[in-house]
């Protein structure tokens, strides 16, 4: 900050700048990294100057990427860490080499760096961006996919990487004398003995700790433990040497098998959303933009090269070492084709030993900013250019497509939680009975748990109904998730078959009306758990088993009641709201009535 700039100016402009930027960046589908990043270019030195000494800012906003770091070391446990080790070990290593490789060469060969600075320009250019890829991997919702769990792996493997880079570094300056050996003895031992002591109290000090403080009930102190756990780790790993974020993710892992790691979670979320939008800002804060006018060509060049170099390899790594489609791996080269944060921490040491000049360093901090900024603009282009394809249907075995069965006297359509539940119930009661899905991890996990005649059809197409030999049940059940499909389902059966009884499940009072109007029997969802919770409720107040069982009757008739009102005039929004007003008022009513029937019950407050 500019002398006689206070704190709380300084704060104020930066949490103005993201509330200002980053929802106009999402609303233009931007993402909100790249709105943090523009809050940073514009309230840096570069545009508006409101901060003018983004580097004052830069070791609290380095907690963001901390904070992150653990929360990842707490969600992924060390047996998780075990199941993955291929993909972290095994596609992430290939893919740092393969990369610092590359584009070590071309520094060393195309652009005639020395052999130590290409080095370290290869390697820190190989790392991409965690706080970066994931987040925009959890904006759209692409975490769980195939792609986002190997980019996952591979951020992974490339924090891990950072240490003993960052630990090269001075190695090939020769900042090191004849004293070198010792010194790195030295180095050695006390990155050994903390990450020993993080092992050690994470095990063995930090649940009893955590356990003394839940018992205050505090939530302040709860989250000062929570805080003083990161910032204490973080503290510890940079005394010795060591990436803070390292030492995070360390503490973050012993962790991720105590009972209190939601409480944890929940207790940092709120400062690593924080911090981290204040890390993206001090990013875009040090961004040179007098350079890019002074130079545009090569700004630009050197940026286009790093995404132009990384993509392809990050491609090839996805393809053939990860397994992924070419549609995966795709998006796998584009999310991981920015430089990373680390690359910012190993570029500053860099300059500091003497491997890069002062431009050179101001070029590459450049050219990872705008790497990062192209990344959702590239996504977009992907996503126009590039329509999704549906999922593809996984060919059921034969035996499965193949309706073999006696005459049912129920049919079920979908074999979700609810049609499972109706299944085990007609079998119970040896009631013949044939169910149809669409999904064939279904089929495969209700015919594990005993033979069961369900088969693979999709119960919106005739021929199946015909296969199922709907015509001569009686009953036939529509129990699948989708609402939609449900009524079509409902609509088709109501066609074909207009003897046959209907009972299909509804989320709603809307879907409930639309089935009424098939002369279907809907079931709402949730509606019955809602009354035995109720009842529950009533009890622990104070009421009678007959006081309670009463109201429940008296409010299931009374709403079945308003329900048939309703769907008369359910095309009449002011007239629904209008009878569900007098349904309130009637219902309270009757409640009251029964209160002063019921002689000593405890009155009941509304």
């Amino acid at each position: 900050m500019e002398h006689g700039d206070s704190f709380l100016q300084s704060g104020v402009i930066f949490l103005l700048a993201a509330v200002l930027v980053v929802p106009l960046a999402k609303r233009l589908q931007l993402g909100a990294v790249l709105g943090y990043l523009l809050a940073g270019v514009l309230i840096g030195p570069s545009v508006l100057g409101l901060i003018g000494k983004p580097e004052s800012v830069w070791q609290i906003s380095e907690l963001g990427v901390v904070l992150l770091l653990f929360i990842i070391g707490l969600e992924l446990s060390p047996r998780r860490l075990w199941v993955m080790r291929k993909s972290v070990f095994g596609v992430g290593l290939a893919q740092v080499l393969l990369t610092a490789l590359v584009i070590g060469g071309v520094a060393l060969l195309g652009f005639g760096q020395p052999l130590n600075s290409a080095v370290v320009l290869g390697l820190g250019l190989a790392l991409s961006s965690t706080a970066f890829g994931l987040q925009i991997l959890a904006e759209r919702k692409e975490l769980t996919r195939p792609h986002g769990r190997l980019a996952f792996a591979i951020l992974l493997f490339q924090d891990i990487a950072a240490i003993p880079l960052i630990a090269m570094i001075p190695l090939l300056s020769g900042a090191y004398g004849s004293g070198a050996a010792g010194n790195q003895f030295e180095q050695l031992l006390k990155v050994v003995g903390s990450i020993a002591v993080v092992v050690v109290g994470g095990r063995y000090l930090l649940r009893p700790v955590f356990r003394v403080v839940a018992k205050t009930g505090l939530q302040e102190v709860s989250t000062a433990t929570a805080l003083l756990v990161v910032m204490g780790t973080a503290w510890l790993m940079e005394l010795a040497g060591v990436s803070m974020a390292l030492g995070a993710f360390l503490a973050g892992l012993l962790l991720a098998d105590s009972e209190y790691r939601h409480e944890l979670e929940a207790q940092i979320e709120p400062f690593k959303g924080l911090l981290l939008g204040l890390f993206f800002i001090s990013v875009g804060m040090t961004a040179d933009i007098r350079l890019l006018l002074s130079a545009p060509g090569l700004v630009l060049g050197l940026t286009a090269l790093l995404i132009l170099l990384k993509m392809p390899l990050l491609y090839f790594v996805g393809r053939f070492s990860g397994g992924l489609d070419r549609r995966s791996a795709l998006r796998l080269g584009i999310v991981l084709a920015a430089g990373g944060e680390f690359a910012f921490v190993v570029f500053k040491l860099a300059r500091e030993q003497g491997l890069f000049s002062g431009q050179l360093h101001g070029l590459l901090v450049l050219a990872i900013t705008l790497s990062m900024a192209v990344t959702p603009l590239l996504l977009l282009l992907l996503a126009k250019l590039i329509k999704p394809k549906p999922a593809p249907l996984i060919k059921p075995p034969a035996e499965y497509t193949d309706i073999d069965s006696d005459a049912p006297r129920v049919v079920i359509a979908g074999m979700g939680r609810m049609g499972q539940i109706i299944a085990r119930v007609l079998r119970a009661q040896r009631v013949p009975f044939v169910a149809l899905d669409t999904s064939v991890e279904s089929i495969e996990l209700s015919r594990s748990l005993g033979r069961m005649p369900i088969f693979y059809g999709d119960p919106l197409r005739p021929e199946i109904l015909r296969a199922a030999q709907v015509d001569k049940a009686e009953f036939f059940i529509v129990a699948t998730d989708n609402p939609q499909t449900n009524i079509e389902t409902a609509r088709l059966v109501r066609q074909l078959y207009p003897q046959l009884k209907i009972i299909a499940r509804a989320r709603n009072r809307q879907h409930v009306f639309h089935l009424m109007d098939l002369d279907a029997s809907p079931v709402r969802e949730s509606f019955h758990s809602s009354l035995e919770m109720s009842r529950q409720v009533l009890l622990g107040l104070g009421l009678s088993e007959e006081q309670a069982a009463a109201r429940i009757r008296r409010f299931q008739r009374h709403d079945e009641e308003v329900l048939k009102q309703q769907h008369r005039v359910y095309d009449d929004e002011a007239a629904v709201i209008q009878t569900a007003r007098e349904a309130r008022a009637e219902l309270e009513n009757l409640f009251e009535a029964d209160v002063l029937e019921d002689r000593g019950v405890v009155k009941v407050k509304n």
